[in-house]
């Protein structure tokens, strides 16, 4: 004989029938809200959809990273120089005249000099007195001259007179003048000879005393003309060393230093396996000391010697604008040794085995590896000359759990700054 349950019991299976059957085709949020009204329990096992919501949303999404992407720019490699600054070329003026009293001085540091142009004047009063006692010798002597012309007009007219006088003895012959007195005539002619050559020569001593003369002041103008110092080029005054007073020596140190056309270089030092890299005409951007804009400048002089203690080489910058440059001073410079369009990727996207570089690239929301070459590094950014396309999305800078094939969710810099 069947046994019955009771109605409330079978009222009870029933419901639980119906509440499983909703499980399946109602939201969970329908099911929550039908069971607290039939006043049944209520828990995470009583709805299957739930539980997988709740595995779904406890899945970790893929990790976030910066990217960049791949664009064309232009690179410039540049290399730092530093030393010091010199004249390119130096006029050392000095004294060409010794013991000689510094008395004016008509220029001073930093003046811009022309050619010619008068620094210094030295006491001339000595060789003035000098001067005037050449023109008293020298009158002295044109006077000695003139005497001398006049004794030679004498001799000559003496001399042709004997010389006549004897030949008209020689010609009456012995019938008519004795023998002696013929002799007599003899010698007087030779006499005045004798007497037109002695003045001669002292007409010839007193042209030879006229000439030294003249060489005496011609030497005496030299040396006057000496005391004025003059610049032997144009350009800018570096340093003066003259003073009012002090005596001057050309074996002492120069009165005035001059920078011939004011034209100044940096004379930088390189090491020695960077020189092969430079090239006169290559533009530069120089610092001064106490200037706040860059200066432009390019190369100018290579050295081909190296120094063999400190294995590096000079290399001559030429500056442009020399308003702010002072001789000696300290400066640095920044040579443009190759400037050319490439593609471009952050350095801090580089990682580095030994010779070969590697970078990663997300493509379709997953880490690709390439291997790439790189060529100049410019500030932040380092040229890719292969391996990398332009356009492509670089990730900027890989952190080590990163693998390949590992999926990731991409955001440029600007959206992981916010």
């Amino acid at each position: 004989m069947m046994k019955r349950f009771p109605v409330p019991l079978l009222a009870l299976a029933t419901l639980l029938v119906v509440a499983w059957t909703y499980t399946a085709l109602e939201p969970c949020s329908a099911w929550t809200q039908r069971a607290r009204a039939l006043g049944l329990p209520v828990g995470a096992a009583s709805c299957p959809a739930a539980i997988a919501s709740a595995n779904a949303a406890e899945a970790p999404p893929p990790p976030a990273v910066t990217v960049v992407p791949a664009e064309r720019r232009e690179f410039v490699d540049r290399l730092f120089v530093s030393g010091t600054l010199m004249p390119r070329e130096e006029a050392q003026v000095a004294a060409r005249i010794d013991g000689l009293t510094i008395v004016e001085l008509d220029a001073e540091d930093g003046d811009w000099v022309k050619a010619g142009q008068v620094l210094a004047r030295l006491d001339r009063t000595q060789l003035d007195a000098l001067l005037a006692e050449n023109d008293a010798a020298a009158k002295r002597a044109d006077a000695a001259i003139a005497q001398a012309k006049n004794l030679v007009t004498q001799a000559e007219a003496q001399a042709q007179w004997a010389a006549s006088d004897y030949q008209r003895a020689q010609k009456l012959g012995a019938g008519v003048m004795s023998t002696s007195t013929v002799e007599q005539r003899q010698t007087a002619m030779k006499t005045a000879e004798a007497q037109l050559a002695g003045a001669t020569n002292a007409l010839a001593v007193a042209e030879a005393d006229r000439k030294a003369r003249d060489a005496e002041r011609q030497e005496l103008e030299v040396r006057i003309g000496r005391t004025q110092v003059t610049a032997p080029v144009a350009g800018l005054v570096s340093r003066r060393s003259a003073k009012l007073g002090a005596t001057a020596s050309g074996a002492g140190e120069p009165l005035f230093r001059i920078i011939a056309g004011g034209e100044v270089d940096l004379d930088a030092d390189a090491p020695e396996q960077s020189l092969a890299r430079f090239a006169n005409g290559m533009p530069a951007t120089l610092r001064l000391p106490g200037v706040q804009d860059p200066v432009p400048g390019q190369v100018r002089l290579i050295s081909q010697e190296v120094d063999r203690s400190s294995r590096t080489g000079k290399v001559r910058i030429a500056v442009s604008d020399v308003s702010h440059a002072h001789i000696g001073a300290f400066a640095s410079a920044e040579v443009e040794l190759v400037r050319r369009d490439g593609v471009g990727a952050p350095a801090s996207a580089l990682r580095r085995d030994g010779d070969v570089a590697r970078l990663y690239v997300v493509r379709d929301g997953r880490i690709e590896e390439r291997k790439v070459t790189p060529g100049i590094v410019d500030g932040d950014a380092v040229e890719i000359k292969d391996g990398l396309a332009q356009g492509e999305t670089v990730v900027a800078k890989a952190p080590a759990f990163l693998r390949p094939r590992d999926r990731v969710r991409p955001m440029t810099s600007t959206a992981a700054g916010g």
